[in-house]
């Protein structure tokens, strides 16, 4: 229970510190920094190398691949049909097609499921989420804005995310059964647990509400597939017709329902696809994803 009151209070702290002068415009972006350089590195040093590694591991790194790939196909088709732009378009499939399985989803799923569901979390986001927004996103937004993707730049990128490249370190000692000192994974899990109050306040502080828009009906369709069909894509894929059962299975399924990625959106804004519609699915889907969580949470009990 105190962890669920530490997600809304630190979320609520966040929205409450944008009206305080001494907190600047670019706090947001000094936390995330933080947690991209520290908080995240040492929770894949603290998990990674003690996730027992079998087939199920595939299920949630899985996850942000399928519901991307679904969610391309399914705006994409949407657009040819309905004569929507390619901004448009590009946008939707950016916003509703990442969830945000990290800032929001990791104090969630800690919540609800504690250590060992977080690393399973970790799993969804790091060679999920996270490559995907990196190689598929910004190749995607180079396209639906005209561009062409350079690959040698998003290579660099990837290569060079902090969490990505010390997910590599851990995975790989996991692989070679090499273990830290105890207390060596107790400075870790120290630092790993600043994610959740960090990543809440900085969601917090980034919300932002645009009440005058043009954009309310491409705003539900594209929260109702990421807050609905992408993990009602995963519960009948994972539960239905692989047979799956377990934490595993009912932590992808909450990941693939979490609000929209923040990451994703900053990606659509700055390749000038529909800046206003991606702040709002932002804006609109974090409050919106606590509600839908809960009833996945309660859906996915029997699994």
């Amino acid at each position: 229970m105190s962890s669920i009151i530490l997600l809304f209070l630190c979320l609520i702290v966040g929205v409450l510190l944008r009206r305080v002068p001494a907190f600047p415009s670019t706090s947001p972006v000094v936390l995330n920094q933080f947690i991209i350089h520290i908080s995240l590195p040492a929770l894949a040093l603290y998990a990674i190398p003690e996730v027992e590694l079998d087939s199920t591991v595939l299920l949630p790194v899985g996850v942000a691949w399928i519901c991307f790939g679904a969610a391309t196909a399914f705006f994409y088709t949407l657009g040819r049909i309905y004569g929507w732009s390619k901004k448009l378009i590009g946008c939707l499939i950016l916003t509703a097609g990442l969830g945000n399985t990290s800032f929001v989803g990791f104090p969630i799923i800690e919540a609800l499921y504690g250590k060992q569901g977080l690393q399973i979390a970790i799993l969804v986001d790091l060679p999920g989420t996270f490559v995907v927004v990196s190689t598929l996103g910004i190749a995607l937004a180079a396209y639906f804005s005209k561009g062409q993707p350079d690959f040698k730049a998003i290579g660099l990128k990837i290569l060079t995310f902090p969490p990505f490249l010390v997910f590599v370190i851990a995975f790989a000692m996991n692989v070679a059964n090499l273990h830290f000192s105890d207390d060596l994974k107790d400075v870790f899990n120290r630092l790993g647990s600043t994610v959740t109050p960090l990543a809440l306040v900085s969601v917090g502080m980034q919300l932002r509400i645009e009440r005058k828009s043009k954009h309310w009906r491409f705003l539900a369709i594209g929260l109702a597939f990421q807050l609905i069909l992408a993990p009602l894509l995963i519960y009948v894929l994972y539960a239905l017709v692989l047979g799956m059962r377990g934490p595993v299975v009912q932590v992808s399924i909450l990941e693939a329902g979490m609000a929209p990625m923040i990451t994703a959106s900053i990606v659509a804004i700055s390749y000038g696809l529909k800046p206003r519609l991606a702040s709002m699915m932002v804006g609109f889907g974090i409050p919106l994803s606590f509600i839908t969580l809960a009833v996945w949470y309660l859906l996915v009990q029997g699994l």
